[in-house]
């Protein structure tokens, strides 16, 4: 039978760090920055966790990015993911490490994982989360009820993005969620930084919930991955019609730019569905966001809306993308976008 834990015995931030064939996620470091800033706040440590099969050169990549600790699961059976060996492996390390926060990403194998693990170690999951804070719980005292300190504030979109719901879980641990990639900040890379590494073996008995992998066909794509990006030229509805794309291409080539697009122009069969930003899209972040025939609904700017600079351009002036543009065009794009791009190309000839 298994020990019957206090919430007091769970200490610590846990982060999933998600890896395929070698090589580390980019959500993984992003969860590892958010995982030091909510430690330090909690007067503790930020620790990855690593699965998989011929990982363990990892760690030092995770280290580097700031987890204080790697806990390291190595075995034959985690080359490839499937959803029960990973179970195991999770539910394993979270029963013997008592971890009080458990982070992973909000990705395929994220959203598939972190339900199955927190089912199995009968916890609560907050899923999709765009913000993580420490604080307390309920957030407006109650009379007559406890207020908690110290507790994860999960908050996700809620109702279709029309609203935000913040989320706790005061009665169990760990307190977990899955977070979107691209919302939070990886930190500095520091090549001088040393991470406790340990291993640990739960022991792996397939059996007929093993599923068995008969073949692994990787997509071949050359769509650009625009949360990588710099610079966004994103375009809505308001273009037009994927024809008149042309524009935002050639404004993309002036300044050196990815074309990228609103949840409207994905359903319209317009443009693929890795371009596009938004709630059910892709959270970027770019140093640019050029919005241009984007209305602005609450959906596309949970997408975009920690770009550093935004530029909308709209013949609606009270378009809602206004509200959080830091330059405004009001206007139409097919007169305003060439002149623009001509204008760029001048400028940047001249230099």
């Amino acid at each position: 039978m298994e020990e019957k834990r206090s919430i007091e015995d769970y200490k610590g931030v846990y982060v999933f760090a998600q890896q395929v064939d070698q090589e580390i996620d980019s959500i993984a470091l992003e969860l590892i920055g958010k995982g030091k800033e909510l430690a330090s706040e909690l007067g503790t440590e930020v620790t990855a966790v690593l699965v998989g099969s011929g990982v363990k050169e990892l760690a030092e990549e995770l280290a580097a990015y700031g987890a204080d600790k790697v806990i390291v699961v190595d075995d034959p059976q985690l080359k490839e993911y499937r959803t029960e060996p990973y179970t195991h492996a999770l539910a394993s390390v979270i029963r013997k490490y008592r971890p009080e926060i458990f982070l992973v990403g909000a990705t395929a194998i994220g959203r598939d994982l972190g339900p199955r693990v927190s089912a199995r170690i009968h916890t609560g999951l907050t899923a999709d989360c765009t913000q993580l804070d420490i604080g307390d719980f309920p957030l407006n005292p109650i009379p007559g009820r406890e207020t908690k300190h110290n507790q994860l504030l999960m908050t996700r979109p809620a109702f279709g993005g029309n609203t935000i719901a913040t989320i706790a879980c005061p009665d169990f641990r760990p307190q977990m969620a899955t977070v979107r990639p691209g919302v939070m900040q990886k930190l500095a890379r520091n090549e001088g930084a040393r991470a406790v590494v340990e291993e640990f073996h739960p022991g792996f008995v397939p059996d007929g919930n093993y599923v068995e992998i008969l073949k692994v066909v990787k997509a071949v794509s050359d769509t650009v991955d625009i949360m990588d990006a710099k610079i966004l030229v994103s375009g809505g509805r308001g273009v037009g019609s994927p024809e008149n794309f042309k524009l935002l291409d050639d404004l993309a080539d002036a300044i050196g730019g990815t074309v990228s697009c609103s949840r409207a122009v994905v359903d319209a069969g317009w443009k693929p569905k890795p371009l596009q930003v938004g709630q059910t899209g892709k959270t970027v972040r770019p140093n640019v966001y050029v919005a241009i025939g984007i209305s602005g609904a609450i959906q596309h700017l949970a997408g975009m809306e920690e770009s550093d600079l935004i530029i909308a351009i709209n013949k609606d002036e009270s378009a809602p993308i206004f509200d959080v543009a830091d330059y405004g065009l009001v206007g139409d794009l097919n007169k305003i976008v060439p002149l623009l791009t001509e204008k760029l190309q001048a400028e940047l000839a001249a230099k």
